[in-house]
């Protein structure tokens, strides 16, 4: 059962506002599209476990501090006997692996992520003894990209390909499971002890002046929007969206971005650019958010 889904991360949400609405460095855009493939992968097996039909719990994007040290995993399965948990990468192409060390072709190192995995499961064994629980813990790297190869793949590693993972789905099925109010009580305090953000947060500095105004098309990301009657319509692609909720749409972009700031009929009037008046801007706020302030310094919340 799947007991604590995954979101989108927000740092991966501001970062894709970011990029439409300003120019990232190489080096941001690198970084962007790193985190935006590791949680493309992250969902890739998602899908897959999601078929267990076995007596457990699923437990995704999990974010912990034990002894002023953050571990986050993945994927977190917790059954009668035992908890597995696995990191899930999303490499693409042809690696081999070497004295315990991992290598793109021809011969560029990567990160062994079985440390990493063994950095986790110390912790996550902590954090579950200060609990009162003790379960056997099996730690798996998953690989999850159909275009991934591993050369001298070693046979006593916990490695998961993706030739593996369905027979591996279907054979973790099989295993006898029965879950107590117990296990239910332990799975509610990691959820609890959970962290929804990251200290460690990557995003570039922006402010408000630096990035592009305007609505764009919830489809192909086009600014080139523009205001048929009660309508927003792409130039680009042609899809026609309601104003209101282009505006609003727009609007959670905005608390997204500048969660401090004000919204006031003039600042989210100029942040959307294509809407001609402000009497528009201000029915939508007035109807979909709470006014505070009075006259000149009216604001929504």
């Amino acid at each position: 059962m799947l007991y604590k889904p995954r979101t989108s991360p927000k740092e991966l949400i501001i970062l894709e506002l970011l990029n439409k609405r300003m120019e990232l460095t190489s080096k941001e855009k690198q970084y962007y599209f790193s985190r935006k493939k590791g949680y493309e992968g992250e969902k890739m097996f998602d899908t897959s476990t999601e078929k267990l039909q076995c007596d457990c719990l699923i437990l995704n994007d999990l974010l912990f501090e034990v002894s002023n040290t953050t571990f986050q995993i993945d994927s977190l399965i917790m059954m009668s006997e035992n908890i597995y948990f696995y990191e899930v990468k999303n490499y693409e192409g042809n690696y081999y692996y070497q004295s315990e060390k991992l290598f793109k072709i021809p011969k560029r190192e990567v990160v062994n992520p079985l440390n990493q995995v063994s950095r986790c499961e110390s912790l996550l064994r902590q954090l579950l003894l200060s609990l009162g629980y003790n379960p056997r813990i099996d730690a798996s790297v998953v690989f999850i990209n159909p275009e991934f190869t591993l050369y001298q793949a070693p046979m006593d590693k916990p490695f998961i390909l993706p030739t593996q993972i369905n027979g591996y789905i279907r054979d973790l099925d099989r295993k006898p499971s029965k879950l107590t109010a117990k296990h239910k009580r332990f799975a509610e305090q990691l959820v609890a002890l959970h962290q929804s953000e990251s200290t460690y947060s990557k995003l570039p500095p922006y402010d408000y002046e630096q990035l592009q105004k305007g609505i764009t098309c919830s489809e192909c990301q086009s600014f080139s929007v523009k205001i048929d009657k009660r309508k927003c319509v792409c130039h680009v692609c042609g899809y026609k969206e309601s104003v209101t909720d282009a505006v609003l749409r727009t609007i959670k972009e905005f608390q997204m971005l500048f969660p401090n700031k004000k919204m006031t009929t003039n600042i989210i009037h100029n942040w959307c650019q294509v809407v001609e008046t402000k009497y528009p801007i201000r029915r939508i706020l007035a109807d979909n958010f709470n006014v505070a302030g009075t006259r000149k310094w009216t604001y929504y919340e």
